[in-house]
């Protein structure tokens, strides 16, 4: 059976398998019924790995064995291949998520923050910065450094990525207006935002910005993050994001954008 290797890969990514276990699925749906001899041959997979690809295939709900003998392995409709795909995907992120949960409290996670404080001492402040791709990964480090603001948190964004940013970190937003911190947001708002945006001044200082084609945050005045694209014309997976901690130049940022937010209209002032 030839299986184009187009094909697999959509397999292997949206389902999460190996290339062998892709390989001996789509065997064994071609068959129905087969055994591991017959689904390595057909699926030019490695005798000796058959065996270890079928018991993980069943493991994750795509197969079940069949009884008697020979041994024998029953392929399962792809409908319910993905019910139970999704099911275990809930249960193991609901797992992993209170085993991270219970690791903040215990010894571990303070040998591990140990080793990482005296490893930040050798860092020169010039070398925490890099580069952010995928727009997760961007809101992820976001959070992060809103997370650490004490004073002040500075975004410009897009008319779309309003929304987005809200979206994402609004309970990180709002635990900062709880410290003290002052949020100001600049966006294009419109008629299509204006709901978030209202929303997003119950803890931020929201205003009107028309001609400030550009996105960045700054927190604190020291650390600044900024996007190289236009969201318009990208995938979210092709953002890119760069990230400097420099109080020298987000400083100065910081004091060129309070000119040009003096200028721009409060969402209260707005007539949408």
């Amino acid at each position: 059976m030839i299986i184009k290797d187009e094909f697999l890969g959509r397999i292997r990514k949206i389902f999460g398998l190996n290339l062998y276990e892709a390989k001996v699925w789509t065997a064994i749906l071609s068959r129905g019924v087969s055994t591991a001899g017959e689904l390595s041959n057909i699926g030019d997979v490695p005798r000796s790995r058959t065996y270890d690809i079928l018991e993980s295939l069943e493991k994750k709900g795509f197969i079940v064995m069949k009884l008697g003998k020979p041994i024998k392995f029953i392929a399962l409709k792809p409908d319910e291949v993905v019910d139970r795909v999704k099911r275990n995907l809930v249960l193991d992120a609901a797992d992993r998520s209170k085993r991270l949960d219970k690791l903040k409290g215990e010894e571990l996670m303070k040998d591990l923050s140990s080793i990482y404080v005296q490893g930040v001492k050798f860092v020169e402040p010039h070398e925490l910065s890099g580069a952010l791709k995928g727009r997760n990964n961007i809101y992820n480090h976001l959070d992060m450094i809103s997370r650490g603001a004490e004073k002040s948190i500075t975004v410009v964004t897009s008319e779309e990525g309003l929304g987005r940013k809200f979206e994402a970190l609004k309970d990180t937003f709002e635990k900062a207006k709880k410290k003290g911190v002052k949020i100001r947001f600049a966006a294009p708002i419109t008629a299509k935002n204006v709901k978030m945006a209202k929303e997003l001044s119950k803890f931020a200082e929201v205003r009107h910005a028309d001609n400030l084609d550009s996105r960045f945050a700054l927190v604190d005045g020291k650390e600044l993050l900024f996007m190289v694209l236009n969201d318009k014309e990208i995938h979210s997976s092709y953002d890119l994001g760069v990230w400097i901690n420099t109080p020298f130049f987000a400083n100065t940022v910081d004091k060129m954008f309070d000119a040009s937010w003096d200028k721009m209209t409060p969402l209260n002032k707005m007539k949408l």
